[in-house]
């Protein structure tokens, strides 16, 4: 795979970037544009350059119709304040009147097309459609790694129309930290697993058992766990579809699951006991003392760490200190010289919250991304891209 460095790019020539700007929009303005601003270095180098710049990105879910609290407008205003600099916009996606639009530029100015998925064609990997989008450039560049899992056409098909395609610094930097962590992480390697939801993880415990010296499991996801062993778990949420393929990875001792939990009747609930098995009226949402102390003694002799996933439901008050701790502690082992990666909208806004967001080696942007490249080792975006 290419990084643009590795490719020329002459004055005036059309360059299709895809981008990953799935932010949240609050009032019909950008919420937070943390997204946008991990795509500047790809941006500010091609256009000193002087391209003209065609940008893509989706947004939310629109199932193929217009809707229009879904638009990028906002995003491209948005665009136009941070580079002090206007950012043509394009109510159409394809079609003679883009083209127009885009021939109408001079070189270093660039365009942002609406929201792709109001195109029917983008989550069906449309051939038909790729050659539509491929009128409008000569170049493809990827730097949306958020959604380099998804075989959608512009991330997929597209990059198989153009013989001259890269990567941006965003997706070459992902890649990089990622295989670091998978193909050649110095050892120990630790990785931790949490959040709710045990159905996204299953592929990928499979895939690190065959990387990872230990994998560490918080989270709801325990719970499943918790049921494999005969544990009482009370209220608390499991996936019983997946019990028995939970007993069958207990039998790997690479895996360790969080032994007590801190429970309650309910969220509101004034009453919090630290339990190894839970009654029928309470529910875990938070790993325990003994859990806690447990996974910082792995954690502090890991070289290499992975982690996904909060150990509790941290936005409460009393349920935050696992996901807390196991942060505080991964942070520390950086700085001593150990490589941690985290990925996932919850469990950065973890660190952000328990403020060491600056002392981990790399943040992922990508959850869903980062997830699939753990388990399989590459994703149809950045294949597209090698191909």
């Amino acid at each position: 795979m290419k990084s643009i460095k590795n490719i020329e790019i002459k004055e005036g020539e059309k360059i299709f970037l895809r981008v990953d700007y799935n932010v949240p929009l609050k009032e019909g303005k950008v919420a937070d544009d943390t997204r946008i601003k991990r795509t500047l270095p790809t941006i500010e180098y091609l256009l000193e350059r002087k391209p003209i710049l065609i940008l893509c990105s989706h947004l939310g879910r629109p199932k193929g119709k217009v809707v229009p609290e879904l638009s990028l407008k906002p995003v491209a205003e948005r665009l136009s304040e941070i580079l002090n600099k206007e950012v043509h916009f394009s109510e159409e996606i394809v079609g003679e009147n883009v083209i127009k639009k885009i021939n109408s530029l001079k070189p270093g100015e660039i365009i942002l097309l609406e929201n792709i998925r109001f195109h029917p064609g983008e989550t069906k990997d449309d051939e038909e459609f790729a050659k539509e989008l491929r009128k409008l450039a000569d170049t493809y560049v990827n730097d949306a790694f958020g959604a380099c899992h998804r075989k959608h056409t512009s991330v997929h098909s597209l990059a198989k129309f153009f013989e001259k395609k890269a990567a941006g610094f965003l997706l070459f930097e992902e890649t990089k930290n990622l295989r670091r962590v998978r193909e050649n992480p110095e050892r120990p390697a630790i990785a931790i697993l949490g959040g709710a939801k045990i159905d996204d993880k299953i592929g990928i415990i499979e895939g690190l058992l065959e990387v990872m010296d230990k994998i560490l499991i918080g989270g709801g996801m325990m719970f499943t766990f918790w049921k494999a062993k005969g544990k009482n778990t009370g209220k608390s949420i499991f996936t019983e579809e997946y019990v028995e393929k939970a007993k069958e990875l207990l039998k790997n001792e690479k895996i360790i699951v969080a032994e007590d939990a801190l429970c309650a009747e309910n969220l509101e609930s004034e009453e919090v006991k630290n339990l190894e098995e839970i009654p029928e009226n309470m529910a875990g949402y938070d790993i325990g003392e003994k859990s806690i102390e447990r996974f910082k003694n792995e954690i502090k002799n890991a070289k290499t760490i992975f982690w996904n996933g909060p150990m509790g439901v941290f936005e409460n008050e009393k349920f935050k200190k696992g996901s807390f701790e196991i942060a505080k502690m991964i942070a520390k082992i950086t700085e001593e010289g150990a490589f941690s990666l985290a990925g996932g909208g919850e469990t950065i806004s973890v660190i952000k919250n328990a403020g060491v967001r600056e002392k981990f080696s790399y943040i992922s942007t990508g959850g869903g991304a980062s997830l699939e490249f753990m388990e399989k080792g590459t994703l149809p975006g950045i294949e597209a891209l090698e191909e």
